[in-house]
């Protein structure tokens, strides 16, 4: 192998420039000549490959989002516009692409070795940690962190006017951001999709805590978790309390990455251009406590997300 691209796609995770340049170092290094791919799978089909030097991640380490950038790219789910992008990799004599995203985009990946056999090495990148057979997605630490910093800043304020915060964090299907940040934050309640709740019940009880002297509490609410509207409305019906409502929103996605996610951006760039070096390909590469391991791409895809009932519940306990 002597020539291997890179790109990013989907949502930006913090800690993807790190590993980018991971990748890059690594791979030139080894003797390999590197290109980018400007906007994920959408440049990809428009051939806006490019070579990549040492140079080029210089001062990036640091930086959230994807010098690489990425965007959306619904016509990639026909067969025809995924051979446009093959022909474009096989052209330029790109033997290796290593794709850097979540769920849809290593499926993407998938699909290009499946159909066309391009060599492929998946890296899991997205905050929502929902990718079954890794212990943490890239960015998801990070995500975490500035989740925490919320919460400690809006409890100072809330506690200071005897106030309730609803604070509203990114994910549609996966709890995990609302769980982490939630126990490491101290919050009262954590509303998640995975574990069904009684909102009248969380009312009651804030109420209750109100009349025992406990006049400030935090909800954190994961998105897909139920309508922050409907339950702002009943809390402060049924409580009594004085109920504000913030949304995270896409803050979550940036700014500079922690030291965990710095580390494991490393070591998942470096396992990734040694599994194209070795000749295995069509792997994703994970964490499982301090292993950095890699596995068969389908069957990575294949795994469900169990959530972590019992980190769940001592949750509720230590709340």
């Amino acid at each position: 192998m002597k020539k291997i691209a890179i790109l990013t796609s989907g949502g930006d995770a913090p800690g993807m420039n790190a590993c980018i340049r991971a990748c890059v170092r690594s791979a030139l290094n080894s003797g390999l000549e590197v290109y980018g791919v400007d906007r994920g799978y959408k440049g990809l089909v428009e051939n806006k490959i490019f070579p990549m030097t040492s140079h080029s991640v210089c001062d990036i380490i640091q930086r959230g989002g994807t010098i690489l950038k990425s965007a959306r790219c619904l016509e990639f789910k026909n067969t025809e516009t995924r051979k446009i992008a093959s022909e474009n990799l096989k052209n330029l004599g790109i033997e290796g692409l290593v794709v850097m995203g979540g769920d849809g985009s290593i499926t993407g990946a998938k699909m290009l070795s499946d159909e066309y056999g391009i060599n492929v090495v998946g890296i899991p990148c997205t905050i929502d940690n929902d990718l079954a057979y890794t212990d943490f997605t890239l960015g998801f630490d990070t995500a975490v962190n500035t989740v925490l910093w919320a919460i400690n800043a809006l409890r100072d304020t809330m506690t200071s006017h005897d106030r309730v915060s609803i604070i509203k964090v990114m994910g549609r299907h996966c709890g995990d951001i609302a769980l982490y940040a939630g126990i490491c934050g101290g919050a009262e309640y954590i509303l998640v999709p995975e574990v069904p709740y009684d909102i009248q019940k969380i009312a009651n009880e804030i109420k209750k805590n109100k009349e025992r002297g406990k006049t400030a509490s935090i909800i954190i609410l994961a998105e897909g978790a139920g309508n922050e509207q409907e339950i702002k409305t009943l809390v402060s019906v049924i409580s009594g309390a004085d109920v504000k409502f913030s949304t995270l929103g896409h803050i979550q996605r940036g700014g500079t990455p922690t030291m965990f996610d710095r580390m494991i951006a490393a070591k998942f760039g470096v396992k990734a251009i040694d599994l194209l070096l070795d000749g295995k390909t069509n792997r994703v590469v994970g964490c499982r406590g301090k292993e950095i391991f890699d596995l068969d791409i389908t069957e990575a895809l294949s795994q469900k997300k169990k959530f972590d009932t019992e980190l769940y519940k001592m949750s509720t306990i230590l709340s």
